[in-house]
């Protein structure tokens, strides 16, 4: 189930939020266990008991993870939670990819090949293993005390708004609200506003750019001309942008309806000026995560120097791999890897680049690079969609105009798009907010002008121009 679904937006949504304010108090934890159980078999059936699974396991570790008395038990509960998330997520999303690499290992060798069926991805079980892992973790620690209830640990990691494309929402920030929250009229309706936000972002923006983006890179390379290929990649990472933010402020709208506050997963991320603040600023939990629970475990930056940057490779290749079971994710995730590494270098011999907007220009060049070893199938078609973009294709093609695949709806979305990239839309509500401009009228205004942004957004539902969020499939 979608959350720029209407099936989402109109029944289950009102459904969730009807039970949980009619049944008191004392049933909301039930009422949000259960309406995430159904969320998520709704789309996967069965698999919901892998989700069941990953919630005992993490309960049960949990308890017997607390420091204590008995420090064995602790590391043999912490040490079972981390092998036995890791073991989920390798046999559901690394099996095949594992398997089919190792076979090419076996052709070499002239032995008989391994034959693996393939194997379904449950969705969502990337984050909700990191956030088991995080809140076991954080138990051995002694950061929280392990919970007792059984239904509240289930609610906290079933909870439908962040469940299946994050952000990866720790036990330790929300923890308070699990035991006892409250809801005023302006959280609810702060959180309205965000969902409405970031359903525009979805099925105004990411939607839109997607159109031109996937059907070029569905092109053969040969036809790729140098303008094409920038057109995609630029189109790419706003779609990527605008999908997964758009995901999280729907989730951290949502969350807000039901008396959360979830921490912020996006900042800007484009307006960076280095790699280093980029992943400042991009997923911001799943980059926290991996500097909490593995650089700084490796040893952060306490190690040595050349230490440092072999730890900072490491991280960033199984960022790239957490992000899918292909060497193309690998690649990216390495890729970011040298340039944080070479910052690091540079700020350690004092070398900097003048001006900030050249900086802010190799920031954007290196992520779209980067982006199209994310997006392409293979490495082999990646390094292809690199050489057209700079103009190495082959000569005697017939390629496709750009009027192929941008008209003016296309171009006014990326400037819309590249826009809302910026602080300078929440700069804009500032000013109206503190302006006399409509007087009493101003509160009037900006609610009939957000219920114009969803009653928009209804009609491209009603039209049927929705489609999955890219972070799904992670």
């Amino acid at each position: 189930m979608l959350f720029s679904e209407p099936v989402f937006v109109f029944f289950f949504l009102p459904a969730v939020l009807l039970a949980y304010f009619s049944l008191g108090e004392k049933s909301r934890d039930t009422v949000l266990l259960a309406s995430s159980l159904i969320f998520y078999a709704w789309g996967e059936h069965g698999y919901v008991l892998v989700l069941v699974a990953s919630i005992f396991l993490n309960w049960l570790c949990g308890l017997g993870a607390a420091p204590g008395p008995g420090k064995n038990r602790s590391r043999g509960s912490l040490l079972v939670a981390i092998t036995g998330n890791l073991l989920l997520l390798i046999f559901f999303k690394y099996t095949n990819f594992l398997v089919a690499n190792l076979n090419v290992l076996l052709l070499r060798l002239h032995s008989p090949l391994l034959a693996v069926r393939p194997i379904h991805l449950p969705i969502g079980i990337s984050f909700f293993a990191f956030q088991g892992m995080s809140y076991v973790i954080d138990v051995y620690r002694g950061t929280v005390p392990p919970q007792k209830s059984l239904l509240k640990i289930a609610m906290y990691k079933s909870f439908f708004p962040q469940l299946i494309a994050g952000p990866i929402v720790r036990y330790v920030d929300v923890k308070p609200q699990i035991e006892r929250r409250t809801i005023g009229f302006d959280d609810f309706a702060a959180g309205i506003q965000r969902f409405i936000v970031g359903l525009a972002k979805k099925m105004i923006v990411a939607n839109v750019v997607a159109r031109p983006t996937d059907a070029i890179f569905a092109l053969p390379v040969s036809q790729l001309s140098a303008s094409l290929a920038w057109v995609a990649v630029i189109g790419y990472a706003l779609q990527i942008y605008f999908d997964f933010s758009a995901y999280s402020d729907m989730a951290i709208g949502l969350g807000r309806m039901f008396g959360f506050r979830f921490l912020e997963n996006f900042n800007y991320p484009y307006i960076a000026t280095s790699m280093t603040e980029f992943w400042r600023r991009w997923h911001i939990s799943l980059s926290s995560w991996f500097r909490d629970y593995l650089y700084i475990p490796l040893g952060g930056n306490r190690v040595s120097v050349g230490r440092q940057y072999a730890n900072l490779m490491v991280v960033f290749a199984l960022c790239g791999l957490w992000h899918g079971a292909s060497w193309n994710f690998v690649i990216w995730g390495l890729f970011h890897g040298v340039f944080l590494t070479l910052e690091r270098l540079a700020a350690r011999k004092q070398i900097s680049m003048p001006f900030r907007s050249l900086r802010h220009v190799y920031v954007i060049l290196v992520v779209l690079v980067s982006w199209v070893f994310f997006r392409a199938e293979t490495a082999a078609l990646a390094l292809s969609f690199i050489g057209a973009m700079v103009g190495m294709t082959h000569h005697g093609q017939v390629m496709p105009g750009l009027r192929v695949f941008v008209d003016t709806e296309v171009v006014t979305v990326v400037i819309l798009g590249i826009i809302g990239s910026t602080p300078v839309l929440p700069a804009i509500k500032r000013r109206w907010e503190r302006s006399d401009w409509l007087g009493q009228w101003r509160e009037a205004a900006g609610l009939l002008g957000l219920m114009g942004v969803f009653v928009y957004c209804v009609m491209l539902m009603a039209a049927g121009s929705y489609s999955p969020f890219i972070y799904f499939r992670f």
